[in-house]
């Protein structure tokens, strides 16, 4: 894309409203703009960092065999009530009253649609273990939105349900979820961290929540120092019982822990839970099995989409601006053509440009007619990985600069092999 074609608003001021510096970053960087308290539009910079998440959840669920759906985010109150929910939400639940004055609400979860779902359509237990997922935008009236995305009332979140025939089989699943976040989060770039949790208004005995240790963080997780969380894809769910890790209030629930924690503040990405049979219950949601009728075991797994580029800025950023990791950059590299009306500088950016484009490379091309300082402030505001830099070193010697955002390193090469050099380079 060149950046003469792409909408991106950059400002030099911080907004008065913003207090952290995901928040401060992003409504800088023209990836956000806020519409009303805690509701914001996304832009195309912001955006096309959604759609990175997006596509990586999306495969990864994919490789599970893990179908995704739509559902709607307006929802029938009486679905609520019927799961004794409707009252007890409180406050945060947004509701409605259409024109023949039938009672509604803005859905905040879909464990309710969902049961109904299955109970229309899963008549057997030979046709479990059934997982679905979706994406989707929902909305919870926080009383205090703040921090930007991070704690917003309209949000988009991953959310999969699951349905098997018994509480062995809910486990086994479960335990599929819980690697399968730790794989996604790698996949993000994010180091994350499985915390025991409660679950609330959710439901069940088993929940764990998905953490970003983080300074800006406003949750707080209690570790056992002897945790050993090096490599997250030898753990499951079950090694939580013996190297002790929870939130602030499952540890002072929890009467058995007995090592002194470390506190960290944190940032919460995800949580799952499995609540068993509470909804198919309330649904009376059976299904055939050898044994008679039965009720479906449930769970729920959610990732909150929306605030996963805020939280990686919280700890991705400089005094100049965002450092995006290369797995959700919004574009592998920027190039930024320092003399746009010299000639041979214009035809050799152009050149570079198609030529990473026709390898399927994800270039950002500045070919404005702008100052230079301009153009490296924008560059670095918006963060991407590699700077591709034609300039005078070009005119004068046939050079360019590739520079490495995080670290700041430029490299000098030769323009025959500045091709090959910046493929290596992404490589790493």
């Amino acid at each position: 894309m060149k950046l003469s074609n792409f909408f991106i608003p950059t400002q030099k001021e911080t907004p008065s409203e913003a207090k952290i510096p995901s928040h401060k970053l992003m409504l800088r960087s023209g990836m956000i703009r806020m519409e009303l308290s805690g509701i914001y539009s996304w832009l195309p910079l912001g955006f096309k960092v959604l759609n990175k998440i997006q596509k990586i959840i999306e495969k990864k669920h994919e490789e599970k065999n893990i179908n995704q759906i739509l559902m709607p985010t307006i929802q029938a109150a009486e679905i609520w009530k019927k799961s004794n929910r409707y009252e007890s939400y409180g406050k945060e639940m947004l509701r409605i009253t259409d024109r023949n004055n039938k009672e509604l609400l803005y859905g905040p979860t879909n464990e309710e649609m969902i049961t109904l779902l299955g109970s229309d359509y899963i008549r057997s237990y030979k046709s479990l273990p059934i997982n679905l997922f979706h994406i989707q935008t929902k909305f919870r009236d926080e009383i205090r939105p703040r921090f930007g995305v991070m704690r917003a009332r309209e949000f988009i979140m991953k959310d999969a349900y699951s349905f098997d025939k018994d509480k062995d089989s809910g486990i086994r699943t479960y335990e599929m979820f819980f690697n399968l976040y730790l794989d996604i989060f790698k996949n993000l770039g994010v180091d994350i961290i499985p915390v025991k949790a409660l679950s609330g208004e959710i439901g069940g005995d088993l929940s764990h929540e998905f953490h970003l240790v983080s300074k800006g963080g406003e949750s707080e997780i209690k570790l056992d120092p002897k945790l050993d969380l090096s490599d997250n894809k030898k753990l499951d769910y079950k090694d939580f019982s013996n190297y002790y890790t929870s939130t602030s209030e499952y540890f002072e629930a929890d009467t058995e822990n007995n090592f002194e924690a470390i506190s960290k503040k944190s940032i919460e990405l995800g949580h799952i839970f499995l609540f068993g049979d509470k909804y198919s219950k309330s649904f009376n949601f059976k299904i055939n099995s050898t044994d008679g009728s039965l009720y479906p075991y449930m769970g729920s797994y959610g990732i909150g989409l929306s605030r996963i580029p805020a939280a990686i800025i919280e700890n991705n950023f400089d005094d100049k601006g965002i450092i995006w990791p290369k797995e959700i950059s919004p574009f592998d590299l920027i190039i930024l053509n320092l003399q746009p009306d010299n000639v041979e500088c214009i035809e050799f950016s152009e050149k570079i440009y198609k030529d990473l484009k026709l390898k399927g490379i994800d270039a950002l091309y500045d070919d404005r007619k702008d100052r230079v300082g301009v153009k490296f402030s924008d560059a670095d505001l918006i963060g991407m990985p590699i700077q591709i830099i034609v300039g005078k070193e070009y005119i004068e010697n046939s050079v360019i600069q590739i520079k490495v955002r995080s670290t700041g390193k430029e490299y000098n090469f030769n323009n025959t092999e500045a091709l090959n050099k910046i493929l290596q380079k992404l490589k790493r």
